[in-house]
This record gives structure tokens, sequence and C-alpha cells, in this order.
């Protein structure tokens, strides 16, 4: 018997049991389902983070408050950055563009009966170039309004509509700490960043914000949060980068560690892809278990297979048919319903992706890579895990086998 006969009389012998060979396929589709699945959320993931980073605006360098150790070991955030450095960053970093300092803290802000407890920023003018936002209506605060800490507030597009349903803003008077502030601006969306929803942010002038609603003071100067730095171009953030360290360090006067982290886009970036891509290894490892599982399946069914069809393979063996022959159709049975699986289980998978990306902010990719390991993985394990039930067939006694007809 040639392999195109042992193929039509597998195939013969599946259909005829379709119940069972459903079954016996139904795991190798959970798993290749889960594998294309997971894979395609994870690289959804990353390039969703990818996205919010590029959102933040172009060469963006970031100077944040602490040492790497004083962030990993302290509750509260390091305290070390101050106006006057941001300042001194614009003056004296040629390859800097602008800085835009900021305090960041949580409030509860209240017009009439509505209130919303979210994040307000304290920045300067420079802000919007820095950090690429777009003003819908009305402005962003001005030089003047720093000056002369101006109780004015720009709203972000949701906290405008949460607080102002149907109704101009501008104008209007918020509510934050027993202060009123006069709405004189909303900003286009922007979209959230790292689970932190811009759109839902009130910014003040960065005055206004030190000294009527945080109230921190410092011997050094206003303390920020952080300071936000645009590079003059792509080649010059390397450049800028070192040369914001050198001024930090003398104005700070560090001999050992340094009391502050420099960051770019790019270093930022690769920290959250090397998160998640691990994240997505670890969902295809688990997802993986179970085309193990469909493969001991397709075992099992088939071992019952062979006891069942003990009769038929001692007829076929009783006229001529070779242990050869019988081999090769529980080989090719078991290959086939991997491969079937598979191929449903790929179906499943990139429909499964589909609906993610229909129904959540990730945008799910379909991995040609992730489908073709997926069935290449799947068919194997069905060789693989059809060979000893194969053998057990090929193995059995004609004698024998007759004897129980």
């Amino acid at each position: 018997m040639n392999i195109l006969e042992s193929f039509k009389m597998a195939t013969s012998t599946l259909v005829a049991n379709k119940m069972r060979s459903s079954l016996t396929m139904l795991g190798i589709i959970i798993g290749n389902a889960s594998v294309i699945a997971m894979v395609g959320v994870g690289q959804g993931a990353k390039n969703l983070a990818s996205e919010q980073f590029e959102s933040l605006g172009p060469n963006v360098i970031f100077v944040v408050p602490g040492s790497e150790e004083e962030r990993r070991t302290t509750f509260n955030a390091p305290k070390t950055l101050v106006w006057s450095d941001a300042i001194a960053i614009k003056e004296q970093v040629p390859s800097v563009k602008e800085v835009a300092p900021q305090i960041t803290a949580s409030q509860l802000i209240t017009y009439r009966n509505r209130n919303a407890n979210e994040q307000i920023i304290g920045t300067t003018p420079e802000y919007l170039t820095v950090r690429s936002f777009e003003i819908d209506r009305g402005r962003f605060f001005s030089d003047v309004d720093l000056k002369r800490n101006q109780r004015v507030a720009v709203l972000g597009s949701e906290i405008a509509d949460k607080l102002f349903p149907q109704q101009n803003p501008l104008g209007e008077k918020i509510r934050v700490k027993n202060i009123n502030l006069e709405v004189v601006g909303v900003l286009e969306a922007k979209g959230s960043f790292l689970g932190n929803n811009q759109d839902r942010t009130v910014y003040l002038p960065l005055t206004t914000m030190a000294n009527q609603i945080v109230g921190d003071t410092s011997p050094y100067g206003t303390q920020v949060s952080f300071i936000s730095v645009a590079a003059r171009d792509e080649n010059s953030i390397r450049a800028a980068r070192l040369q914001i360290e050198n001024l930090l360090r003398l104005r700070h006067q560090i001999t050992g560690e340094d009391d502050f982290s420099v960051r770019t886009q790019k270093d930022v970036l690769e920290i959250v892809d090397t998160i998640t891509s691990g994240l997505t290894v670890l969902l295809a490892a688990t997802a993986g278990i179970s085309l193990l599982v469909g493969g001991i399946g397709v075992m099992n069914i088939m071992l019952v297979a062979v006891t069942e069809r003990t009769k038929e393979i001692g007829l076929r063996k009783a006229v001529g048919a070779k242990s050869g022959d019988i081999l090769w159709q529980f080989l090719i049975e078991a290959t086939i319903l991997s491969a079937a699986g598979g191929v449903v289980g790929t179906v499943v998978g990139i429909t499964g992706i589909v609906i993610v990306g229909a129904v959540s902010p990730l945008a799910p990719t379909i991995s040609p890579v992730a489908i073709v390991m997926a069935v290449g993985i799947s068919g194997a394990i069905g060789l693989s895990f059809g060979v000893f039930p194969a053998q057990a067939a090929a193995k059995l006694d004609p004698i024998v086998a007759l004897r129980s007809i």
C-alpha cells in the first residue's frame, strides 16, 4: 500500500468517527489558538507602549529626582530637583530646545455640584511644546500668568467634558483646595500614558501650583516632580543627556552617586519592551502547555482506537497488509488530527485577536511566525505522540487479532 492509499483510508476512518475526531482535535485547537492569541496580544501591548511614548513628544528627555536606589527603596518620591535646575538646563545646555519643569499632585476638583479627584500638573508655558500638546479651545497660560501667580487653569478634554457637560468651560471657575481657578483653555485629546489618562488632567502655572496648591518650600528653591527636556533634534539627544548630567552634578556638588537620573524615551521604551517581551514569552509558553496536553490527548485516543480496531487490523494483515502499512495509516491519522486542529486553532486565535483589538485600546498583531510555529509544532506533536499507538497497531499479531472476530 502506498502513502496515498494510507492517507485516503485514514481520512475515511476519521470522517466516519466525527465526534471522536473532533474531541481529539479540541486540545490542539485550544493550544494553537492560545499561543497565537497570546503572542498577538503581547505584541499589541508592545505597540501600544511605543505609541504612547511617541505621543510624549519628539526627542524628549526626562530628568527625574533621586538615584535609582532611592526610587527603588523609598516610598516617597525624592525631592532633589528644583525649578532653578530647569532654568539652568535651558540657559546652559546648547543642545536643548525647550525645558518644562512640573509639579504633580492629585487633588479634588469641584465645579458646582460636580467633583473629580484627578491629577493636577503645575508647569510652564513651554510644556505645550515639549510634550506636543495642542489647544482645542481657548489658550494655554502665558509667561505673564506664571510671573503673576495667576489663578488660571487649562483642562484636559475628558475632565472638561466631565465637569462641563454640554457647556463651554471657558471663563468658568473650578475650585481646588478652596482656591478658585478660571478655566482659560481646553487641550485636544491626548490619550493615556502608562495607565495615566492625560485627558483627565488639570494644568496650572507652576508658580500657582507651588505657592497656592502644594505649598512645598525648600531652601534651594521651588521643588519639582521632574523636568521634561526637548532636545534640538534626534542627533542631539545623546549630547543633551551628557551635558545635563554634567551640569546637574556641578550644581548639586555631587562627588559620589547622582541624586537624579536622566532618561530618554529610548531608555524607557527599551525597559517597557523588555517587560512586554518577557510577558509575551511567558504567556506563549503557558499557552504552549495546552499543545502538549493536546498531544497527549491525541495519543490516548489513538491508543483507544487501536483497541477498538483490533478486528480491522487483524483482517487487513490476514489479506496481506504489512506492518508498515498499518504504521503509516495510524501515523497519518494522528498527523491529520493535529494539523486540522492547528488550522482550526489558527482561525480561532486570529478571531480572538480581532475581537481584542475591537474592544480594547490594544492593537494586537497577527504574527505569521507564531502561526507557522504553532501549526508546525502541533503537527509535529501529533506525529510524535502518534508513533506509540501506531507501533502498537503495527505489532499486533494477526492470529490474535482474528480470534476476537
